[in-house]
This record gives C-alpha cells, sequence and structure tokens, in this order.
C-alpha cells in the first residue's frame, strides 16, 4: 500500500469501532486482531493505536456501539410497554451481533451509551413500581431471556416455515419415535405444523416475565 493512500485514512474512534463490529460480523470475535482491523481499514497497525490503547480498549469501544444501536426504553410510554420495546429492540440487535453477548457486562471500564442504557433502564423499572431488590432481580432476568433467546435464535438452522419443518423432520428421523414420544408430539404436532415461529416464544416470555414482575411488585404505580 503506497504511503499516499495511508494518509488519505481518516480515523475516528466510531469509524474504528464500527469497522471492527463488521470485522467480527463477518469472521467472529476470535478473528478481530489489531493487524486484521488495520488491513480492513486499509492503514497499518501502528496507525490504530494513536486511537486505542489496544484490544481491550477497542472491546469498549465495541460494546458501547453495539449498546448505541439498541433502543432505550421510551419515556413517553408505560413502563410495560416500554420495556418491552426495549427488550424487542435488544433482541433484534444481538441477533445481528450474537458475538457481543459474552461481552456487554464484561467491561470494567464502561462507556457513555452503555451507562445511558442501563439507567434508562433502571428508571424504567422505577417508574414501574418496581422496589429495589425486585429492580435489580428484574433487570437481571430480563437480560438472561433476551440475551439467552437471541443466542440460540441467532445459531437455529431455520426459524420456522418450510425450513423449520425439514429440520424438525430431519432431526426427528435420527431417534427412536417410541423411545422419545414427547419429541415426537412436539415436532410433527407443533414445530412441523403450518405458521411455526420460534421466534413467537419471545413475545411469550417476555409477557410472563413481566406478569411475574408484576405480580411480584404488588399494587403500585403503572405510569
Amino acid at each position: 500500500m503506497s504511503e499516499q493512500v495511508v494518509r488519505k485514512v481518516r480515523l475516528t474512534p466510531e469509524r474504528i469501532a464500527t469497522a471492527a463490529i463488521e470485522l467480527a460480523d463477518r469472521d467472529g470475535i476470535e478473528a478481530l486482531t489489531i493487524r486484521a482491523l488495520a488491513d480492513h481499514l486499509g492503514t497499518k497497525p501502528m496507525t490504530l493505536y494513536h486511537h486505542v490503547a489496544g484490544k481491550e480498549a477497542l472491546l469498549d469501544l465495541m460494546v458501547d456501539r453495539i449498546f448505541a444501536e439498541m433502543e432505550a426504553p421510551p419515556e413517553d410510554l408505560p413502563w410495560r410497554e416500554a420495556i418491552i420495546r426495549r427488550c424487542q429492540s435488544t433482541r433484534e440487535v444481538l441477533v445481528r451481533h450474537p458475538w457481543s453477548v459474552p461481552l456487554l457486562e464484561s467491561r470494567s471500564t464502561p462507556g457513555p451509551e452503555l451507562l445511558r442504557h442501563h439507567e434508562s433502564m433502571l428508571a424504567t423499572l422505577d417508574r414501574g413500581g418496581l422496589p429495589l431488590p425486585l429492580m435489580a432481580h428484574a433487570y437481571a432476568i430480563l437480560d438472561s431471556f433476551v440475551f439467552g433467546f437471541a443466542l440460540e435464535e441467532a445459531t437455529l438452522p431455520a426459524q420456522g416455515g418450510e425450513g423449520m419443518a425439514d429440520v424438525a423432520e430431519e432431526i426427528a428421523a435420527a431417534f427412536d419415535a417410541e423411545a422419545y414420544p414427547q419429541l415426537v408430539r412436539l415436532t410433527v404436532d407443533h414445530v412441523m405444523q403450518p405458521g411455526y415461529s420460534f421466534g413467537s416464544s419471545f413475545e411469550v416470555g417476555l409477557g410472563i416475565i413481566l406478569d411475574g414482575l408484576e405480580a411480584a411488585r404488588g399494587p403500585g404505580a403503572d405510569a
């Protein structure tokens, strides 16, 4: 690469983070190195070190950009609807970037988008009248569900329709139907039926969690 081309590259932390996310989406987080990122950006590793101190600082930037993609709970909606909107958005983001799930709560130097998102979620749960201990449980339970569902959704061989029916039929053919009658029942009478979608379980599960939180909260604010 010529010196002239290298000088034309204009880098910012935001551009570096965006490029790193693109690389992780394409090749996996394990393949992300400063050298690979420099090649992706058309520059040199030492140039990147002028903007990020190293791999950990790069991961901090990436995590903050992932949180920036998530919609925070809207303040103009009732608390339950606001939480649903946020969880739906988070699920969509994590399906796009499944490699990010183990990283999201691993950073010891959280960025402004991460902090803003957490503050907004806690404020919404507080607005719902949840006492502080239940707020803590609620946030942990909600994210465990959303993160886990998104990770499973991103790795399934199919989500629904004919593709899912074909996969289910192939799996069912590999085991003894008499030994596993409930698996056969689930596969034949549910998964292979028209209109089945794995994703439909997300709304059901989220509703069950929120119903449980409201029951645990007892009578209270519903703003």
